[in-house]
């Protein structure tokens, strides 16, 4: 159900540019992303788990914040992640 490393590894050498550059906003984005995506096919089977759904509320806020920040910074970057991760703002 979580993200494994390999799949966040794959994720930092897809967005972050180079293999070690895993703190930089578009990883973050990016891991965030798959973490819903995941929690998300986990809500659709067990509509009851409240605490996964509390997760998954307060993930969506910082992935929120973390593309306001991006967007601040780089608009160029922030449509090019958008895109990528078929997200809609």
């Amino acid at each position: 159900m979580a993200v494994t490393k390999e799949q966040k590894a794959k994720l930092v050498e897809d967005f972050g540019g180079k293999k070690g550059n895993s703190g930089s906003t578009e990883v973050q984005i990016a891991i965030l992303t798959a973490e819903i995506e995941n929690l998300k096919d986990h809500l659709l089977e067990h509509k009851n788990d409240n605490h996964s759904r509390r997760w998954i509320l307060i993930m969506v806020a910082k992935r929120r914040k973390l593309l306001t920040y991006l967007k601040s910074k780089d608009v160029e970057k922030y449509n090019e992640i958008l895109e990528k991760l078929s997200l809609r703002k």
